[in-house]
Parts: C-alpha cells; sequence; structure tokens
C-alpha cells in the first residue's frame, strides 16, 4: 500500500515539475530580456558593418525600429517622432494646407474614408473608397499611412498630383491639385448654406460635414430654426462625413435621446480605456418626431458611432449605403523626449454591443448609389460647381437626383400621413371614453 503510495507521490512530483518547466519555458522565449539582448546585438552590428553606419545614431536605429513595431500592429497605430507630434497637436488646434481628403489604410491600401466639402480634393471630385497608388510619381506601397498624410499635406497654394484606381468602375484617374487652407463650416443646409429653410411636408433637413468642437452647437441653432417653422420630420445627413471628435458625437446624440439613455462604449485591454458615454443633455429635442439619418460608405468614425446609436435604440431610421467601418480608439501617449506614440487602445461598440471596426453599419432601408451618381450629387454641392462645368455636363449634373434623399422624404412623408389618419392609443382611448360617456 505504501509503497503504491509512493509511486503516486512520485509520479505527481515528475508532471508537476515536467509542467512548470515547461511553462517556465514558454515564458522565457516570452520574456522581455532574451528579446532585448537581440535588438541591442543587432543594432551593434548595424552600427559596426553596415556600409554607412557611420551616418547612423543610436536614435536613428531606435526610431526605426519603433516605428517598425508600431506599423505592425494595425493601420492606425504609429510612432510619432518630435516634429511628427508638433505637427499633430498643430492639426488638433487650427487649420492646416492640404487637399481635404481623409485617408486611411484598408485592405493593403492608402484609401479616401471621404473628400471634405468645400476642399480641392472634394471639388476634383475623388470619392469615398478610391485608392491612392500615386502621390508625384511617387508610390505608395511603400509608403505608411503618416507618410502619405505628410506628403499631401503642404502650404497653401502649393501642387500635387495623386494617381487613384477606383475599384468599383476599374477606372485610374490622375488629377493635379492646389492645396488649400483646410477650414470648413460643420453644419450645413440643402442648399450648404446654414439658413436651414423648411422643405415641403415640413421635413427639416441637416447635413453634418464633420463632427469638430462646434458642430453640436451649430446642430441645437439650425434644429431650433427648423422647429419655430413648424417641423414635423426630421433628415439628419452623415453622407461623406469622416468623423471627427468622441465627444461631438455623443453631444448630437444628446439632441434626440432622452437623459441617461447609453450612447456608445469603448473596450480595451487596459481597463483604464474602458468608459461609457450616455446621454446627458436635456432630452431629446424633436420631442420624438420621425427621424431619418442618411449614411454611405464615406461615412465613418464619429458619424458611425451616432449611426449605431439611433439604430440600436429605435430613435431613428438608418438609409443609405454600408458605412466605412472605421471604430477603433486611439490614444496619443507623449514620450520623454518629445516624441510620442499613437496607440490603438479600445473598439467601439453600438448599445445594444454591436463592433463598428471592420464592420462597419448596415442601414435598416439599402438604397444604393453608383460612383457617377455620387459624383454628381457631389458636384451639385460644390459653390461653383457648376459652373465649372462644360454646358452638356452642367445639364446633366444640374438634373442629377438624389435618390437617397428622395427615398428618406418619401418615407418620412408617409410616416406623418399614417400618423394624422391613425390617432394615437392614448387618443382612441380618449376617443372611446366620450362614446361610451354618451351612451
Amino acid at each position: 500500500m505504501y509503497g503504491i503510495l509512493t509511486v503516486a507521490l512520485s509520479l505527481n512530483l515528475l508532471i508537476g515539475a515536467r509542467l512548470f518547466f515547461s511553462s517556465a519555458q514558454a515564458a522565457e522565449k516570452d520574456s522581455a530580456y532574451p528579446s532585448l539582448q537581440l535588438f541591442s546585438v543587432v543594432m551593434e552590428r548595424v552600427r559596426k558593418d553596415y556600409v554607412d553606419g557611420q551616418k547612423l545614431t543610436y536614435q536613428d536605429l531606435v526610431y526605426g525600429a519603433l516605428k517598425g513595431m508600431l506599423n505592425t500592429l494595425d493601420p492606425h497605430s504609429e510612432f510619432m517622432e518630435p516634429e511628427k507630434y508638433k505637427e499633430l497637436q498643430s492639426d488638433t488646434q487650427g487649420t492646416f494646407g492640404g487637399l481635404g481628403i481623409v485617408i486611411a489604410m484598408k485592405d493593403g491600401y492608402i484609401t479616401v474614408v471621404a473628400p471634405m466639402e468645400d476642399t480641392p480634393g472634394f471639388r476634383a471630385g475623388i470619392l469615398s473608397g478610391d485608392r491612392i497608388l500615386k502621390i508625384d510619381d511617387r508610390n505608395t506601397d511603400k509608403l505608411g499611412l503618416p507618410e502619405a498624410v505628410k506628403t499631401l499635406r503642404g502650404e497653401p497654394g502649393t501642387e500635387v498630383t495623386i494617381t487613384t484606381f477606383r475599384p468599383s468602375s476599374n477606372q485610374m484617374h490622375d488629377y493635379k491639385l492646389t492645396r488649400s487652407m483646410i477650414n470648413i463650416d460643420m453644419v450645413k443646409d440643402i442648399n450648404g448654406k446654414k439658413e436651414f429653410p423648411l422643405g415641403q411636408n415640413k421635413i427639416g433637413y441637416v447635413r453634418l460635414v464633420q463632427f469638430g468642437e462646434k458642430t453640436s452647437d451649430d446642430l441645437e441653432t439650425a434644429i431650433k430654426k427648423l422647429r419655430a417653422q413648424g417641423m414635423q420630420a426630421m433628415i439628419l445627413d452623415l453622407r461623406w462625413n469622416p468623423g471627427g471628435l468622441l465627444d461631438q458625437a455623443v453631444d448630437v446624440c444628446e439632441k434626440f435621446l432622452p437623459r441617461g439613455e447609453l450612447v456608445v462604449t469603448t473596450e480595451g485591454r487596459n481597463p483604464a480605456q474602458n468608459s461609457t458615454k450616455r446621454a446627458m443633455g436635456h432630452g431629446d429635442e424633436l420631442h420624438n418626431l420621425p427621424l431619418v439619418v442618411l449614411v454611405n460608405q464615406g461615412s465613418a468614425s464619429a458619424s458611425e458611432i451616432v449611426a449605431g446609436c439611433l439604430q440600436d435604440l429605435k430613435r431613428a431610421i438608418v438609409l443609405g449605403e454600408k458605412t466605412f467601418g472605421k471604430g477603433s480608439v486611439q490614444s496619443i501617449l507623449p514620450l520623454n523626449d518629445g516624441s510620442a506614440l499613437r496607440l490603438t487602445t479600445a473598439k467601439y461598440y453600438t448599445p445594444s454591443h454591436k463592433v463598428i471596426h471592420e464592420e462597419g453599419i448596415t442601414p435598416d432601408i439599402v438604397v444604393p448609389m453608383s460612383d457617377d451618381e455620387e459624383h454628381d450629387i457631389i458636384l451639385q454641392r460644390v459653390p461653383g460647381g457648376l459652373e465649372s462645368l462644360e454646358e452638356k455636363d452642367r445639364e446633366r449634373v444640374a438634373g442629377a437626383r438624389d435618390i437617397q434623399l428622395e427615398r428618406a422624404q418619401d418615407l418620412l412623408k408617409g410616416i406623418n400621413l399614417f400618423a394624422q389618419r391613425a390617432p394615437l392609443p392614448d387618443q382612441r382611448v380618449a376617443k372611446g371614453e366620450k362614446v361610451a360617456a354618451a351612451k
């Protein structure tokens, strides 16, 4: 009996020891120290044996390694040298010179998320989904996203040539563009202005171009103007809106939701990155009037947060085409030497916990538009766009139909007609009580 027990204990100790050493070896394989030792050996070998090694500094090699490390993670993470970090800080504080196109890395290509309205890229007819193959005859397949952004930007008045490929039509396009200062009104009416006239059937229309610092305040002004005219339904147009500030997306949702409603959550590996954003405004400023949200492939980031929230909570009908699918959170982490990391630390989730990143928002009602139709609608919106065309093209563009907008208008007209003819439940109860009292 004791012999059997001794053998069993010995066997358990042997198995436990093997498991311990196996896990220790696995941990050692993923240990930082051997990897850092390997890194230092390679760095010294490069300094010693590389043909132009005398031109390299340790900082050059470390910066290069950090760029490579961050670029292997995802298209949105990057290491920023001090100069690049200063550029980022300047961009968030004011305007900059460029083409007005928002780009991202998608399927291995530098891809246009959306052209910003009233900018050189927008006026030239660049569309969401276009792949940028060349910038000034330089192939972009060897450029990272940060380098592409830096190359496209520049002093206002300078020129840049880009070559694009449009997957939907298999066509290449060359554009010679002049950079300008990018400074746009974020909220516009159907005529591209800030007057907000009420449309037929008392349907209001507001277009959010981007989510900047004053988008929410400007939207509130627009809603007040439309309600003063007797608005009975509203269209919120988020097409070609590349996104912007998260807090503004939350503030926009607040305009249409009761206080306390969940808007969006962020979730990451670090619990500090987890957050819950709720509507903290004064309640639904439309007082539950019917609402349609228009989206397309150019709707990204903050636009997708708004569309996904209002769709999940049944506050709006989302109509158009599937959105871009950019729903990750990039945190800026400054470093001691003035450089910084832009690191993807979390993802956005709609109130029903649908992930936005690489999935996008699928509309309740899908209404597709061709590239040519979108291009003509964009030209209609651009100040001076019609005047810049030849007569035959001008006539075509002037008569182009925005079928997504028309479908939204028809839908809201039908909802309002039904509401007028079918009394609400409380109205029917009141009516029945009067009949009973008369009997």
